[in-house]
């Protein structure tokens, strides 16, 4: 049997628990944005969700200290 992964992109976060202490609260905080966009009735896989998403990471990244990258799959 064979199977087709359709390829998506996904964010990687980089979040170093000992560069930010606050590192709890900031997953949460990505968290939510996932939440938020699920409450649309969107997924993560949405073909848009970086484009929906992104200004919303970097907004997070004013108060907390981590990095990100956008990855194919």
């Amino acid at each position: 049997m064979k199977a087709r992964i359709p390829k998506h992109r996904e964010f990687i976060i980089n979040l170093n628990e000992e560069e930010e202490p606050r590192h709890k609260e900031c997953w949460e905080k990505l968290e939510e944005i996932v939440k938020e966009y699920q409450k649309e009735g969107k997924s993560i896989y949405t073909s848009t969700f970086i484009e929906d998403n992104e200004e919303k990471v970097k907004a997070l990244q004013q108060d907390f200290k981590f990095t990100y990258t956008i990855e194919e799959r």
